[in-house]
């Protein structure tokens, strides 16, 4: 697409932002409208590459799973018209709260899906429990059809609350895998998927005994249980699960007693910045240089191949070139790059349409939303377990290298041919 095209309808969705007041309603036919035709055409190409629109189910197959619990069954989409409830964190919270690029990037998937048979609802959470529930029955008020969102975990049970009782099914953005369950799907990006895909790659070079260095924080403490979980799961040994101080300071004695105590294949890092490079520079120090050092998705888009200890790491993310057609999209639109959650509201936004559009639809009931061959977004494949709620997707292993990151298996394209 020609960059003064770009610039011309940037500023006119930014011209159109300023006068939309906060929660009011967003027609795909509007925005459409402000683009035209030429920018439809022109842009084509460039958006459907690799994949980065939800295409529905990436083949027919039939429901194997049954939910223990679920009463989202509806409602119907009886006029023609889906409602898609949008709710994030739009003010009132911290200034690094990724609400309003999400929102853009849920504006930009109807742009390219060129629909006009979707509504989308926006309302703010202002980041807080209240906020939320208050948006849900505002959007429920205005006929919504499903609901995406909220951001935070601790916002999802007063919004499941209020969307169960009107039979509506809740995609969260949350990596809160404890909120999952009855009507709620959890699609935020899960370290148990990241630590499943990079042991089970690790098993398949010959990496038989793992350890854990994390840090003593929620998140490190949610990577050493996945490993746990994933361990037994694919049949390697876990020795050492060890936590360290979340502030930097001298890790030397764990790293240590870690290294010469376990005789480990690899270990698992995860964790970022200063403390990672800190961690990571003494394993060789104390003698592993023949542990293999592996990470999750934290680890993607961070300068860490200047550390020399953690050049050749590997770690499970999503494939960063699938984003780039929107990632380019996105810069164009707004002057910036859009952080890494923008592609969930992106991909659920494109679902949610995509799938109004097959054949039959008639609600987003959970059968419809946990159809086990999954679905393809700019972030990968991904699929909701229809049992447990969480997502699950196909990442690839990425290496880290001096300059940079480079794929070294690539994610799957479909969950049947990976015979997952």
């Amino acid at each position: 697409m020609a960059r003064s095209m770009a610039a011309a309808l940037g500023a006119e969705l930014g011209r159109w932002n300023e006068r939309r007041p906060t929660g009011a309603r967003l027609r795909a036919a509007a925005i459409l409208a402000i683009a035209g035709t030429l920018f439809v055409g022109a842009c084509a190409q460039r958006v459907t590459s690799p994949r980065p629109q939800v295409q529905g189910p990436v083949v027919t197959a039939t429901q194997t799973q049954t939910p223990e619990v679920t009463s989202a069954a509806g409602p119907e989409v009886r006029d023609g018209t889906a409602r898609i409830g949008l709710l994030l964190p739009l003010t009132g919270g911290p200034p690094g709260d990724p609400g309003n690029a999400m929102l853009h990037a849920a504006e930009i998937a109807l742009l390219d899906l060129g629909v006009d048979n979707v509504e989308l609802l926006p309302r703010d959470t202002h980041g807080t429990e209240d906020g939320a529930r208050e948006a849900a029955n505002a959007v429920i008020a205005d006929g919504a059809n499903i609901i995406l969102g909220p951001f935070f975990g601790r916002s999802v049970p007063g919004v499941a609350d209020v969307a169960r009782s009107r039979g509506l099914s809740v995609i969260a953005f949350t990596t809160d895998a404890s909120v999952a369950g009855s009507n709620v799907l959890v699609m935020g990006f899960l370290p148990g998927n990241e630590v499943d895909r990079i042991i089970q790659y690790g098993k398949a070079q010959g990496l038989e005994s793992y350890a854990v260095l994390a840090p003593q924080d929620r998140y490190g403490e949610v990577v050493a249980q996945a490993a746990e979980e994933v361990a037994r799961a694919r049949g390697v040994r876990l020795g050492a699960v060890q936590f360290y101080s979340t502030e930097i300071g001298d890790y030397s004695e764990l790293v240590r007693s870690v290294v010469e105590n376990g005789g480990y294949d690899a270990v698992l890092l995860p964790d970022a910045g200063l403390r990672l490079r800190a961690v990571a520079s003494l394993i060789p120090y104390y003698g592993g240089d023949s542990m293999h050092m592996l990470g999750t998705g934290i680890w993607a888009g961070q300068a860490i191949g200047a550390e020399q200890a953690l050049q050749g790491a590997w770690y499970a993310a999503p494939q960063p070139e699938l984003r780039a057609a929107f990632e380019d999209r996105y810069e164009q639109l707004n002057g910036s790059r859009p952080p890494l959650v923008a592609a969930l509201a992106y991909d659920a936004v494109s679902l949610a349409a995509r799938l109004m559009q097959q054949p039959g639809f008639r609600a987003y009931d959970h059968q419809t939303l946990t159809d086990s061959s999954g679905f393809a977004g700019i972030s990968g494949i991904f699929r909701f377990d229809a049992r447990t709620g969480l997502v699950q997707r196909g990442l690839a292993v990425m290496e880290v290298t001096e300059n940079g990151t480079v794929v070294r298996e690539a994610a799957p394209e479909s969950f049947v041919a990976a015979g997952l």
